[in-house]
């Protein structure tokens, strides 16, 4: 496994790190005269593709019904080989994705790329787009003529494109027919996607149009150093107050026990699970939606929040700190705690500096109720296909159906790590570990991960205590995770201005917190808020939620 790097620092933020949308930007997009109806609520729905679970090594932790993932304390000896025979016919794909590495060294002098070409049976014709660069760049793409369409596009979850669906469902390939239901089984690997992962990348008119990434269930978590937050007294069972007092005593001089990076709002994502908020929006029995951002208990983390600011406990750069600079205070000690996906506990374990060890935080509990984390959506972005022929899109979704072999096949290693002995070698426990080489020649830089993949497990090279440690803390922590009921539901209203009503809510968060405004401002930006959209997208979410979405 590569060394600190900013690189690696990168995938960390790929990992899991949350993506905040610029307010604005994309308002102009439109995919034509006249926005289709993609709600699914009056429609046949589509079943969902049948799950069926590859077979390959047993997983040393078991996963549970419940959320928690499968464990490997060890690479898996015997790699099985999930396809059968070479997906391609030889033409050119023309793929594009967000990416989180640096530009990959060209086609013609990669041997990665070669490699998986040659696996593949096609030639990759590949539009990396940057985070930074993604909403412009999709912009361009869903305001353009269809024709010109890459044949694959990666949908990254991490922003709100006005029109997304509507651009979906005029311009891409409808997928129903090829994987709803048992018509997956032509696809195995795609069949060994859980339905959870389609669920909440969710139907669009009824139509399954994408194939999603699955992801697990904890969201975004408290990354803690571990020693620092021990030596300062944290303890198992802690509460609201209890955290506050250890983060006080963390805090000194220029040491600070709580990190934060611009846009993560001081890390509300943590604490308001904690307080048991809804994370935007919470359903009745009765199919009723409500705003998390008009329940008390998220109006009591951000109160929270700003005492812990107060009391000196945040980098005073909380504000304006990029999260890649964030997670270089983190490593060296400057901040014993920042905010960041769980997908990022890879990089966290395996490039945390000697003597140093991470830990996913418990939440602390509130007024005597345990604590909640962050339930994620299940589906980190979806891939669609260009409009095309039925022997064209059976050819794609076979490409696509290799690269979302499961762990523990060979196909997955050489998706995930290249060609042994030229990218990596064997470590002593038989896991890969990169050259020089595959240093530069990785799927972070040419990133096939995000077009498709199989279900993520629970493994750290050569750290088999990492992974006990994080399957423990998921099964505690998983019956308390809150989920965000919108999750695959459709509305047109989110669709057009949630990028704008988001930016509303999570400035004002940021400027209370940060002491620029005071709480009482919070009521009156809900009530605008709620009258610029967010009472229209309550409705919409609950027309799409009773119709069985």
């Amino acid at each position: 496994m590569p060394g600190m790097s900013r690189r690696t620092v990168l995938r960390s933020v790929a990992a899991g790190g949350a993506a905040v949308a610029a307010p604005g930007l994309l308002a102009a997009c439109s995919t034509g005269s006249g926005d289709s109806d993609v709600s699914n609520a009056g429609k046949k729905l589509a079943p969902w593709p049948a799950y069926r679970p590859a077979g390959g090594p047993k997983a040393d932790l078991a996963a549970t019904e419940a959320g928690v993932q499968a464990g490997y304390t060890a690479y898996p000896a015997d790699l099985v080989k999930s396809v059968s025979r070479t997906p391609g016919d030889g033409s050119t794909v023309k793929v594009m994705s967000v990416s989180f590495g640096t530009p990959p060294k060209p086609a013609s002098a990669n041997r990665f790329w070669a490699a998986v070409e040659k696996a593949l049976g096609v030639k990759i014709e590949y539009t990396i787009v940057s985070q930074a660069d993604y909403q412009k760049k999709m912009a361009t793409v869903m305001a353009g003529d269809a024709d010109t369409l890459p044949d694959i596009i990666n949908l990254f979850a991490g922003f709100v494109l006005p029109r997304e669906a509507e651009f979906v469902q005029r311009r891409a390939q409808d997928l129903t027919p090829f994987l709803s239901g048992e018509a997956i089984a032509d696809y195995p690997n795609l069949a060994n996607i859980p339905t959870h992962a389609w669920r909440d990348m969710g139907r669009i008119g009824g139509r399954v149009y994408g194939i999603p990434l699955e992801r697990p269930l904890p969201g975004s978590t408290l990354w803690l150093n571990q020693g620092m937050f021990t030596d300062a007294g944290m303890k198992e069972g802690w509460t609201a107050d209890d955290f506050a007092a250890v983060a006080g005593r963390a805090t000194s001089g220029r040491t600070y026990a709580l990190g934060a990076a611009n846009g993560s709002l001081f890390g509300n994502a943590f604490h308001s699970a904690a307080h048991n908020a809804p994370q935007n929006w919470a359903v009745t029995k009765d199919g009723v939606f409500l705003p998390g951002c008009a329940d008390e208990r998220y109006k009591a983390s951000i109160a929270y929040q700003a005492r812990l600011r107060k009391d000196g406990c945040y980098h005073p750069d909380a504000t304006s700190i990029s999260q890649i600079d964030l997670t270089t205070l983190y490593y060296n000690g400057t901040v014993g705690s920042m905010q960041d996906g769980f997908g990022a506990y890879l990089p966290k374990y395996r490039e945390a500096p000697d003597g140093m060890t991470p830990a996913a935080a418990l939440p602390y509990s509130v007024g005597g109720e345990p604590g909640g984390i962050v339930a994620a959506r299940r589906s980190f972005g979806y891939t669609v296909l260009k409009k095309a022929g039925k022997e064209r899109v059976e050819m794609l979704l076979r490409v696509l159906d290799f690269l979302a072999a499961p762990f523990g096949s060979k196909e997955w290693e050489l998706v995930h790590y290249g060609v042994e002995g030229t990218h990596f070698t064997r470590g002593k426990d038989g896991s890969p570990e990169p050259t020089r080489l595959g240093e530069v020649e990785n799927n972070t830089n040419l990133p096939l991960k995000y077009l498709a993949e199989g279900p993520q497990v629970l493994f750290v090279p050569g750290m088999p205590d990492a992974v006990r440690a994080l399957h423990a803390w998921q099964r505690e922590v998983v019956p308390h995770a809150v989920r965000d009921a919108s999750f695959g539901l459709q509305s047109r209203t989110r669709n057009a201005q949630g990028t704008t009503l988001k930016a509303l809510l999570d400035d004002t968060v940021t400027g209370i917190v940060a002491g620029r405004l005071p709480l009482t401002d919070w009521d009156a930006a809900v009530k605008t808020w709620r009258a610029r959209g967010g009472d229209r997208m309550a409705e919409e979410f609950a027309k799409d939620h009773a119709a069985g979405a």
